[in-house]
């Protein structure tokens, strides 16, 4: 199995969890990166022993470059993705895919016209509970499904959004509380729960200031398999609560606080219940970012990075495309339509 050569465009905050990851890949290795950032690329690339560039057009020209991990702001994913796939390498973009459909289907449409892989980082789903309650799901022992729900009552403080020019805007951010810190949460609920049919939404900003965006919004929400829902996302619930995803059926509940179950009950019960739930017990994932967005592992990452690696060697599907990358988006877009707008929106978009 050979050993893909991976680099970054963009070195903040999120480089260095992507960087980490690769770091601890049995079959990938960081061979580049670039910003136009000198500081935050030397700091990236002097920790790794690795090349830099000021001009991501450049790195892409390296021969021993097999995929390229997009990092910079959310709005500004689209060139450098384009870019990457037309170069040939595979694309794995940082959440959200993009800030708008219309440039994640750029994006899309570039990796599949060079027949590259495009993967949108969605974490969450690798987890060892995600994963579980997604397979509990597809057996059908839930029953009917009725509810789920996601609430992400975070913090972050004013200082956060200062810090850089991008944070709170609509071109770069793409949106707030929901497009930047609970996209993940909506993600997990879309996988777990199936295509959102309708959304009806309140946002607004209550005590940021200098943002253009959300900082608390709550939407209902109808599946397409009849099941309704709630998202609550935010950014002004101090001190930052762990997020919670709670999915109900007939026949059982499953709570999710960060990547732990905290709740598993079923009827009937079987042997394998109180292993699940003493299992969990015993650890702990943590904080999450509830109140601080570096207090987060990068071991899903690695978990995600490796499963897009062992599928191109397999010739199989990878877990999050760029078209599941896009569903959180478009749910999110649909939210702040109906904010907008005030009144229910139905989906597609």
């Amino acid at each position: 199995m050979k050993t893909y050569g991976f680099g970054i465009i963009g070195c903040g905050m999120i480089a260095d969890f992507h960087s980490a990851a690769i770091a601890e890949l049995e079959h990938g290795k960081l061979v580049a990166v670039s910003s136009r950032n000198e500081d935050n690329a030397k700091r990236v690339a002097d920790r790794y022993q690795v090349d830099r560039y000021s001009d991501y057009n450049e790195m892409l020209k390296r021969s021993d470059l097999d995929m390229v991990c997009i990092c910079t702001p959310s709005g500004a994913h689209r060139d450098p993705a384009v870019a990457a796939a037309k170069a040939g390498k595979h694309v794995i973009v940082e959440k959200p895919l993009e800030v708008t459909l219309d440039r994640c289907d750029d994006i899309i449409q570039a990796c599949d016209d060079a027949g590259v892989r495009l993967c949108a980082i969605f974490n969450s789903r690798f987890s060892e509970g995600s994963q579980l309650v997604k397979k509990t799901i597809d057996s059908g022992r839930f029953g009917k499904i009725t509810l789920g729900d996601a609430y992400i009552k975070w913090y972050r403080s004013q200082e956060y959004y200062d810090s850089g020019g991008w944070r709170g805007t609509w071109a770069l951010d793409g949106g707030g509380a929901l497009m930047n810190q609970s996209i993940h949460a909506i993600d997990l609920l879309q996988y777990f729960m199936g295509p959102v049919k309708a959304v009806q939404a309140f946002t607004h900003t209550m005590t940021h200031e200098r943002i253009e965006v959300e900082d608390v919004a709550v939407a209902a929400l109808r599946f397409e398999n009849g099941a309704l829902g709630v998202i609550e996302g935010t950014t002004t619930a101090y001190p930052g609560l762990l997020k919670r995803t709670e999915i109900s059926g007939s026949n059982g509940t499953v709570i999710l606080e960060e990547e732990d179950i905290i709740k598993w009950e079923f009827e009937p019960e079987t042997p394998e219940d109180a292993e699940i739930l003493q299992r969990f017990s015993e650890t702990r994932s943590g904080g999450g970012g509830a109140a601080d967005p570096r207090a987060i592992s990068h071991e899903n990452h690695r978990r995600q990075m490796e499963n897009l690696i062992n599928a191109i060697e397999a010739g199989t599907p990878h877990l999050v495309d760029g078209r599941e990358g896009r569903k959180a988006v478009e749910i999110i877009l649909a939210i702040y339509k109906s904010s907008q707008e005030g009144r229910m929106v139905h989906l597609p978009l």
